[in-house]
C-alpha cells in the first residue's frame, strides 16, 4: 500500500496517469476515424478497376506499411509539420491515422473482394448500376465480414500509441515512465499502465463482439 501511495497518490501523480490515458484515448479515436476514411477510399480505389487510382492506392499502402510507425511519427513531427507549429497531439492523431489507413485499406479490400461475385451479378440483373450495387449490396456484406479484423486493427492502434513519447507527447506509457523516474519504483506505475491498456483493449473487444452478435441476429431475423 505504501508503494501505491508513493507512486500514484503522493504529489497527485495519478493526474499524470489520467492525462496520459486521456491523450491515448484521443489519439486512438481520432486516428481510427482518419484511418477508416482513408482506408475506405483506398480500398475503393483498389477495386475500382482504374489503373491510375489503383496504382496510387497500392503505392500508398506499400510505403506506409513498409516504414515503422515510430519513424513515420518522427517524420510527421520533425519534418512535415515542423514549420506549422501544429500541436503534438494533432500531429500524433494524423500520423497514427495515416498509418492505420494503409492497414484498414487492405482489410476493407479483402472484405469487398470476399463478397461472392454472384451478389454483384444479382444486383446488376435487378437494374442497379455498378455504384448502386457496391453501396447497397457489396459494402454492407463486406462490413460484417471484416468487423473482427477491423476490431483487431483498433486494438493494435491503441497499443501502438505507446510510441507517442518519441515526440515528447504525454501518453499513458510516458506518464508511467515519468512516475518511475521520480520514485525509482518500476512495479507500480508500469504495471498500472499495463492493466489500463488491458482494460481498454478487452473493453473494446467486448464492445465490437456485441456489435458483431447483433449484426448476426439481424441477418437471421
Amino acid at each position: 500500500m505504501h508503494a501505491i501511495y508513493q507512486n500514484l497518490i503522493a504529489m497527485d501523480r495519478w493526474k499524470l496517469i489520467l492525462e496520459g490515458l486521456g491523450n491515448t484515448i484521443i489519439i486512438a479515436l481520432g486516428a481510427i476515424v482518419i484511418g477508416t476514411l482513408i482506408g475506405a477510399a483506398m480500398a475503393l480505389m483498389r477495386v475500382s478497376g482504374n489503373r491510375v487510382l489503383g496504382g496510387i492506392a497500392r503505392g500508398y499502402i506499400t510505403v506506409i506499411r513498409g516504414i515503422p510507425m515510430v519513424t513515420q511519427l518522427m517524420i510527421f513531427n520533425f519534418i512535415i509539420f515542423a514549420p506549422t507549429g501544429m500541436p503534438k497531439l494533432a500531429i500524433a492523431i494524423v500520423s497514427f491515422g495515416v498509418n492505420s489507413g494503409a492497414y484498414c485499406a487492405e482489410i476493407f479490400r479483402a472484405g469487398i473482394q470476399g463478397v461472392p461475385l454472384g451478389q454483384t451479378e444479382a444486383g446488376r440483373s435487378l437494374g442497379l448500376g455498378r455504384a448502386q450495387t457496391m453501396w447497397s449490396i457489396v459494402i454492407p456484406q463486406a462490413v460484417k465480414a471484416v468487423l473482427p479484423t477491423y476490431t483487431n486493427e483498433f486494438v493494435v492502434l491503441i497499443k501502438e500509441t505507446a510510441v507517442a513519447s518519441y515526440i515528447a507527447l504525454m501518453d499513458l506509457t510516458k506518464a508511467s515512465d515519468m512516475i518511475r523516474n521520480a520514485t525509482f519504483n518500476a512495479w507500480v506505475p508500469l504495471l498500472s499502465a499495463a492493466v489500463i491498456y488491458l482494460c481498454l483493449t478487452l473493453g473494446l473487444s467486448s464492445l465490437f463482439a456485441r456489435l458483431e452478435r447483433r449484426l448476426a441476429r439481424s441477418d437471421r431475423g
